[in-house]
């Protein structure tokens, strides 16, 4: 991931909207009226009376928990509360709802919220409810360009609006191909280079190693993320405040019966991924399986999980269709936001930046770091360790490079409606096929009751 050609979405100073004599009398009112709620406006935000001595309130999941008590150990001075929640795991939107219930009683907010879910700047960067929006603008001041342009190439495009910068990626999760090297040398198969391969091999799996598998559908974020979005289907677009799903479209209905396939000969299955039954069942059949980046640590490292041996597991470039762009999807790359009421924005910035670009980052990640630098070191690091197969940096650094771009992020995310419509309708014996109008009808209602118009 070199630093060399990285970007950022361009940024433009904040437009003045108020002339000289102007500015000087609202000075003036200001000074007057001057309290506990008199703001200043130079982050770009109605930002509160500032108290150095405010401390911090943090709010993270168990994962993240330990990069926030290094921030905490390393700046003793900070008083700081570090509290932990689902990070808005599988589209619970349980931080849109904490925020809702802060907004309504005007008070209490935390001053750094970490979520897992890649949409909420839709909501989240925006007035809820005549609330200012809760996640603050950290390009017009509040945090600089040099730290913000360190950032890998589009990976704050999800959680920019109108330019405006609404949070900073902690993680890039683009979607590879894992596979089993000693499993795969064994049975004499090669690892497949597109999904037609992948196909392919499931059926030499089926007939000649029964009960090895290739992957699972029992994860709300697999259907949508892994399958969907990696093979290009246009499931969950977003044209200004239009959404669409197209699960009739050519690519949408190859990536449903590629699952249904593979369902029916049993090399998918539909056991979550981080089950303990997955572990049980599959940590010695699992012969490969289209994942994220933070598969590297959230599943063969974790001690708790499939813990691979050094050497077993490694990383190929994505599958993509036969002919086609060597695309790939995404899954999750949590988001850090900081609070526009915050009291303590110069301790909010220092969390950021501790939080994205620190040595601690690097060595605490459990995947693909979105900072540029800390990428570099965790890529450098991992390969240093020779715990994975094959060239597990030249796959992951490819592979951040390819994500699809024709996925959308409204205020809303798929994993719900994958999660009440798929996931049991498949327990239940239905095929993949005969459950995509209920998920695209699930889709359109949930854009609806969000505002978006349905195409």
């Amino acid at each position: 991931m070199s630093t060399q050609h990285r970007r950022h979405p361009r940024r433009v100073p904040r437009a003045l909207s108020l002339s000289a004599t102007a500015a000087v009398g609202l000075a003036l009112l200001t000074a007057c009226t001057a309290g506990p709620s008199a703001t200043s406006d130079k982050y770009g935000f109605p930002a509160a009376e500032q108290d150095p001595n405010a401390g911090l309130t943090v709010l993270v999941d168990a994962a993240r928990e330990p990069i926030a008590k290094a921030f905490q150990s390393e700046n003793p001075d900070v008083k700081m509360t570090i509290e932990t929640y689902d990070g808005s795991a599988g589209g619970s939107d349980s931080f849109k709802t904490k925020i809702a219930l802060f907004d309504q009683s005007g008070e209490g907010w935390p001053d750094v919220v970490f979520s897992t879910q890649t949409n909420d700047t839709a909501w989240a960067g925006v007035e809820q409810n005549g609330v200012q929006a809760f996640a603050a603008v950290l390009n017009k001041g509040l945090l600089s360009d040099d730290f913000l342009d360190g950032f890998t190439p589009g990976a704050l495009d999800p959680m920019t609006i109108d330019e405006n910068v609404y949070g900073v990626r902690n993680d890039l999760a683009p979607v590879v191909y894992w596979y089993n090297e000693p499993l795969m040398t064994q049975f004499g198969y090669e690892v497949p280079t597109t999904w037609e391969d992948y196909r392919e091999l499931s059926d030499k799996v089926a007939a000649e190693h029964p009960g090895y598998i290739l992957g699972s559908v029992g994860d709300a974020f697999t259907g949508p993320f892994t399958y969907y979005w990696s093979g290009e289907a246009p499931v969950f677009q977003v044209d200004g405040q239009t959404f669409s799903s197209d699960f009739a479209d050519p690519k949408s209905e190859q990536v449903t019966d590629l699952i249904d396939h593979m369902l029916a000969n049993g090399t998918l299955v539909q056991d979550s991924v981080f089950g303990a039954d997955f572990v049980s069942k599959y940590s010695d059949k699992l012969l490969g399986t289209p994942g994220p980046a933070w598969f590297a640590g959230a599943l063969f490292q974790n001690p708790d999980s499939l813990n691979a041996a050094p050497g077993t597991v490694g990383a190929a470039a994505p599958l993509h269709w036969e002919g086609e762009a060597e695309v790939t999807g995404n899954v999750g790359g949590g988001i850090w936001y900081g609070s526009s009421h915050s009291k303590n924005l110069d301790g909010v910035a220092s969390f950021l930046e501790f939080v994205s670009s620190s040595d601690k980052a690097a060595e605490l990640a459990t995947g693909l770091p979105a900072y540029g630098s800390t990428a570099d070191a965790w890529l450098g690091a991992q390969a240093a360790s020779g715990y994975f197969a094959g060239d597990f940096q030249g796959a992951i650094t490819s592979a951040a490079d390819s994500v699809w771009d024709g996925w959308g992020f409204p205020s809303f995310s798929p994993e719900t409606g994958f999660s009440s419509v798929v996931i049991p309708g498949l327990a239940e014996g239905k095929t993949l096929k005969e459950l995509v109008p209920a998920l695209q009808a699930e889709y359109e209602n949930q854009a609806q009751v969000q505002g978006y118009t349905v195409k």
